[in-house]
């Protein structure tokens, strides 16, 4: 893969994502809400489908199909009606509708003041310094991975993963905070402190996805279920159903990001991750019955720190199970490594350049 062709697509991709909402932004302006604002936005809505295509390294186009591609694609659904982040009254400025069009991000305070003088907590903090340096010490050990025990390895590619996407939404949270002067909402709440699963999925992981699928698919289900099961117990397929949403969309992400080419392929889903999602959602969804019927009765309290142990371990195993061996066969992690090893000996020949020239100084 020739990385300098990847960039092209990639600023390319961008640039026409960017132009693409400005459209929406407009078409929110002319057509009010409703079927009729929906299929104004389709064709921006197919475009954002198509655009990951053009993107074949995991690194830009992992993180592209999963911001535009799923995200993005959700919110203009619900920008159609009149819901979600997309939609404010008074209506996003065009300089904040684009960013958080394309973007896994949300403002913490109304769009239209500034950051508060008060000091913030900046993205890029030690912790993230950190997870910088564990992941570059990651890179020489996949070299060495056939000396490892499978499992180990598994977990490799979950740290991997995971220090990789909280650096991005820093970096992304840092870059729109100078750019728009706004303060962010985190996507990540410290997951590996979570004490039920639903503390993992609901509160802590990846809260984007939660905000979009909650209005999207959850809140309607919800509502069809209350007619059959009743209030008290519409919740429980409707958490289903987010949770198998997710697993499908996952398994998109993991098609844009398995192909060699920059064409379209035969999209043929491992369903490793739709069942790694159902599993959650069937266990979230008995935890939240389990609470429902023991409301108002007197509960025996589970440790913290063994509530903690079991949601952290029973995550970890279920993820090594089957969400990280579908990303392996669709050799994700090959191609990661082959990148990380090319853009380690790029950055050692720009410093030996640099150091060169600094000698004959």
């Amino acid at each position: 893969m020739e990385m300098e062709g990847e960039i092209k697509n990639f600023i390319m991709v961008w640039s026409i994502a960017s132009a693409t909402m400005c459209y929406c932004h407009r078409i929110g302006k002319l057509i009010p809400e409703g079927t009729s604002r929906l299929i104004a936005l389709f064709p921006a809505i197919g475009i954002l489908l198509l655009l990951p295509l053009r993107l074949i390294s995991v690194h830009l186009g992992g993180p592209s199909a999963f911001f535009l591609g799923w995200l993005s694609t959700f919110k203009l659904i619900l920008f159609a009606f009149g819901k979600g982040p997309l939609s404010s009254n008074p209506p996003l400025s065009l300089p904040h509708f684009v960013p958080i069009a394309c973007l896994p991000i949300k403002f913490e305070h109304d769009p239209k003041h500034q950051i508060p003088q008060k000091k913030h907590k900046s993205p890029f903090s030690y912790a993230s310094t950190s997870m910088v340096i564990i992941l570059a010490a990651l890179i020489p050990l996949y070299g060495k991975k056939e000396y490892f025990h499978p499992k180990f390895v598994f977990f490799l590619y979950g740290l991997h993963m995971y220090i990789g996407l909280e650096f991005i939404f820093a970096t992304v949270s840092a870059a729109t905070r100078k750019l728009i002067g706004v303060q962010l909402e985190p996507q990540f709440k410290e997951p590996y402190l979570c004490t039920s699963l639903q503390d993992f999925w609901g509160r802590r992981w990846n809260i984007m996805v939660n905000r979009v699928l909650h209005p999207t698919v959850y809140d309607p289900v919800k509502n069809l279920s209350a007619r059959v099961l009743g209030r008290k117990w519409a919740p429980l397929p409707a958490i289903l159903a987010s949770f198998a949403v997710s697993g499908m969309m996952h398994e998109l992400v993991f098609y844009y990001i398995k192909r060699e080419k920059r064409t379209w392929e035969v999209w043929e889903p491992s369903w490793d991750a739709t069942c790694f999602f159902l599993i959650h959602g069937v266990c979230v969804a008995m935890e939240v019955g389990i609470k429902k019927s023991l409301r108002g009765k007197k509960q025996w309290q589970v440790p913290r720190v063994l509530s903690w142990m079991l949601t952290l371990l029973f995550v970890l195993y279920t993820a090594m199970a089957f969400f990280l061996p579908a990303l392996a066969r669709c050799r994700v992690y090959e191609k990661a490594t082959r990148e990380l090893t090319a853009l380690t000996q790029f950055l050692m020949d720009v410093y030996g350049l640099y150091s060169l020239q600094g000698s004959h100084k």
